[in-house]
């Protein structure tokens, strides 16, 4: 059941682009940032009417949600993407990074190139090239990026040594887009631990998932972190750990 907020944002007449929007945090950044009245675009590389897809789409009106397909790996279709949302929409407000991925378990030694490439291509990339082509129509509207980095990143560990770098380097992009951007562009990012998606349970049975944050309070924070009353805040990296 979703969490009761008493929070409220007012995104009317904004452009909202959230990546990974078909994965469970991404489908529930998509409802907080609806709810709150913004224009939201959709993008990920899995279609709403897919099994895999967690985001809902009322088929009987097409224009309650836009949804994007793109590989946000590949340049190209990132700088055309962008370009489409802006002719389609005018504008981009907020910029949500939130495609990626975990993967875990084997020591450096043992790590095929192939997993750290998917990882880094993933996680960090898809980032960089979002706000790289985003930013130009950002700093018209005075917007903001928020990212999803991670607890793990603050240190090293074992077994999931790519997984942390790549989350690393979300918050030294974070840091890097607000530096860059000071007085224009606002950037932050989040930094879950378990968050309570049907992937994580199956992955993790046993696990005390009470303990878990539910997706929507991360999008709260997220919404936060878009609004007004954040205005001050740039280049942060948020715990979002709940109990976990």
């Amino acid at each position: 059941m979703s969490p009761d907020t008493d929070f409220e944002v007012d995104f009317e007449g904004t452009v909202a682009v959230i990546t990974g929007a078909s994965g469970a945090l991404g489908s529930a950044a998509v409802d907080r940032f609806r709810e709150a009245g913004a224009t939201v675009c959709a993008v990920d590389v899995i279609a709403p009417d897919d099994e895999d897809s967690l985001l809902e789409r009322d088929p009987a009106d097409e224009s309650a949600l836009a949804f994007y397909e793109a590989d946000l790996t590949d340049e190209d279709e990132v700088a055309g993407l962008m370009d489409t949302i802006v002719d389609d929409h005018g504008r981009i407000d907020h910029l949500l990074n939130i495609a990626g991925t975990w993967r875990g378990g084997d020591h450096i030694e043992e790590t095929d190139l192939a997993e750290f490439d998917m990882l880094v291509d993933v996680n960090l990339k898809t980032a960089f090239l979002a706000a790289k082509h985003a930013l130009p129509h950002l700093q018209e509207t005075e917007g903001a990026i928020v990212g999803i980095s991670a607890r793990s990143s603050l240190e090293g560990g074992e077994g999931d040594g790519p997984y942390r770098i790549t989350k690393a380097g979300i918050r030294l992009l974070t840091e890097t887009l607000a530096e860059e951007n000071r007085g224009t562009v606002r950037a932050n990012c989040v930094m879950p631990s378990v968050i309570d998606t049907p992937m994580n349970r199956d992955m993790m049975p046993d696990a005390d998932h009470d303990a878990w944050v539910d997706p929507l309070e991360i999008a709260d924070v997220m919404a936060f972190l878009c609004s007004d009353a954040a205005a001050v805040t740039s280049g942060a990296a948020v715990p979002v750990y709940g109990e976990a």
